[in-house]
């Protein structure tokens, strides 16, 4: 399959789970997570989900709850992208927003 359309639908997984967490959850967690990226493999079989939170709740407790509702936001997701079959979700903490703020953090103190 083409890297241009395995990059749409990689985006559009992405906007379709964005829009699941914040309409569809119930959970308020899952409310204030942003998803970041996706990547999708060239068979389509699995999604790597990559996410982050501004809220003070641990990484490692925001992929437990992502976790728990894995079955609920691939069925969702089912309904909104039209594939043969919805890839296997793996939900990745994304560390690139603290990556940068460590950087700025340390060009601030070379002033």
């Amino acid at each position: 399959m083409s890297s241009h359309k395995i990059d749409r639908i990689s985006a559009e997984v992405s906007r379709a789970i964005s829009e699941i967490l914040a309409n569809e959850a119930r959970d308020e967690i899952l409310k204030t997570i942003t998803i970041t990226a996706a990547e999708v493999t060239n068979d389509l079989s699995y999604a790597k989900i990559y996410f982050t939170s501004l809220s003070d709740e641990k990484k490692e407790r925001l992929e437990y709850e992502l976790n728990e509702a894995k079955g609920f936001i691939r069925a969702e997701l089912s309904k909104r992208v039209n594939l043969r079959h919805t890839p296997e979700l793996k939900f990745i903490y994304d560390n690139s927003i603290e990556y940068g703020e460590n950087i700025e953090r340390i060009i601030k103190n070379l002033d």
